[in-house]
C-alpha cells in the first residue's frame, strides 16, 4: 500500500468519529447511505435484509416468526433462507418440522459466524465512510436539487 494511502487509513483508523443527533442534521448537509452486498455469482448471498433476518430467526427460533417481525411472508423469508443456504460452503439455518414436538429454525454455528463476520465488515465500512464525509459537507452545494 502507497505511503500516502497507509497515512490517510490510519488517520481515518485514529479519527473520532462523531454522529450528529438527528435534530442537529440540516435537510442540506450530506448524508451517506451505505448498503453493502455480498455477491455469489449473480445472486446477493448476504446483505442488510438477509443478515437482519438471520437475526430475527436466532432471536424466534423460527423462519415464520423471523419473518412477520419484518413484516415478510413466510414463503419469501424461506425463499431468502434458501438462497443463503445455497450460497455458502455450509447451511446458515437449520430446520426441524413441526409436530408433537413443534419446529424450528436456528442459525448453525457457522451461520453465527457469517453474520458476525458481516455485521463487522458493515460497521466498519460505515467507519470508514462517515471519516470521509467531512470531505463532502465543504464541496456540496447549499441546497439539494429538488428544493
Amino acid at each position: 500500500m502507497p505511503k500516502a494511502t497507509q497515512k490517510i487509513s490510519q488517520q481515518i483508523l485514529e479519527a473520532e468519529i462523531e454522529t450528529p443527533k438527528f435534530s442537529e442534521i440540516s435537510s442540506s448537509a450530506p448524508r451517506l447511505k451505505l448498503s453493502l452486498r455480498l455477491m455469489h455469482g449473480e445472486e446477493i448471498a448476504l446483505g442488510p435484509g438477509k443478515a437482519e433476518l438471520l437475526a430475527a430467526i436466532a432471536e424466534t427460533g423460527s423462519i415464520s416468526a423471523a419473518g412477520k417481525s419484518m413484516n415478510m411472508s413466510y414463503r419469501r423469508a424461506w425463499m431468502l433462507v434458501d438462497v443463503m443456504n445455497r450460497c455458502f460452503k455450509s447451511p446458515l439455518v437449520e430446520t426441524a418440522k413441526g409436530g408433537s414436538h413443534g419446529g424450528g429454525a436456528w442459525l448453525t454455528p457457522f451461520g453465527k459466524q457469517v453474520l458476525a463476520h458481516y455485521q463487522a465488515m458493515d460497521t466498519a465500512a460505515k467507519q470508514v465512510a462517515k471519516a470521509y464525509m467531512g470531505l463532502f459537507n465543504q464541496l456540496m452545494a447549499d441546497k439539494p436539487p429538488s428544493e
